[in-house]
């Protein structure tokens, strides 16, 4: 019960690596704000927790927009009495090449895996500083140090958070609050598993199995593993460790360039 006592935010919880973070808070004693666009989804999530004796609520907003992200703080600390962690945790991906992209796609992919996370530094900081201090954890990318093709605005987006994050956290490192991210590689999410049926779409799994045999593990990250370091991040395990990005990715970056482990 690391959290007890505690509120946590948590963006892109409907689903995927947000869910897992979410309930695991939950599980430790965390009072969590849920926050999706995708409202069915916020819900689920929250029932979940419930079932399972946890307190959570929905909030629908989108973690891109400072309103949205402005009612949730105000939801969060209004129901649960203050704000103590941040897990940012939102992402999109689009698979386009520079020439073909245009200007909304480019946006949409800025906004959600980056703007979103400094709107939501910038309206949680203040009520942690409330509280005595805090920590954030926001999600990056192997793709931050590593390069794909047609991917250029989700990895500008990555690098940005992981540059973003080292900032934030000297700024705020007197206040008492940590700013960290993780770095996952591949993980089985909704994300990914609508990549791979983009892909092959008559056998989804192939491309899976594929993507599973590039990792040095041989199998797919699982969200509740990247769960487990966002909770060590935002716990006081790691009271030490501020504006630091965790790689989680099966020893997929330790690999030599010729695929040899």
């Amino acid at each position: 019960m690391r959290f007890q006592a505690q509120v946590a935010l948590v963006t892109g919880a409907g689903k995927g690596i947000g869910a897992a973070v979410a309930a695991a808070l939950a599980a430790e004693g965390a009072s969590v704000g849920v926050v999706d666009l995708d409202e069915a989804a916020a819900r689920h999530t929250v029932g979940t927790i419930q079932d399972a004796g946890g307190r959570a609520i929905a909030l629908v907003g989108d973690a891109s927009r400072a309103a949205d992200v402005r009612a949730a703080v105000a939801a969060c600390v209004e129901r649960f009495g203050g704000l103590d962690l941040l897990a940012s945790l939102a992402g999109v991906m689009r698979y386009t090449p520079v020439t073909a992209d245009d200007e909304d796609a480019w946006d949409l992919v800025l906004a959600t895996n980056l703007k979103a996370p400094f709107l939501c530094a910038r309206y949680a900081i203040p009520e942690m500083r409330r509280r005595g201090g805090g920590a954030i954890v926001n999600v990056s990318s192997v793709l931050a140090f590593t390069s794909q093709a047609t991917l250029s605005a989700y990895s500008a987006s990555k690098g940005g958070v992981l540059a973003m994050t080292r900032s934030i956290a000297l700024e705020e490192a007197a206040a008492g609050i940590r700013v960290n991210c993780v770095a996952p590689g591949t993980v089985r999410t909704p994300m990914l598993e609508a990549v791979a049926a983009d892909v092959t779409p008559g056998d989804p799994q192939a491309t899976l199995d594929q993507i599973a045999r590039a990792n040095p593990i041989g199998r797919l990250i699982e969200p509740a593993e990247v769960a487990g370091l966002v909770l060590f991040l935002l716990s006081k395990d790691a009271g030490a460790i501020t504006g630091a990005c965790y790689q989680i990715d099966g020893g997929l970056l330790a690999r030599m360039p010729d695929g040899t482990a």
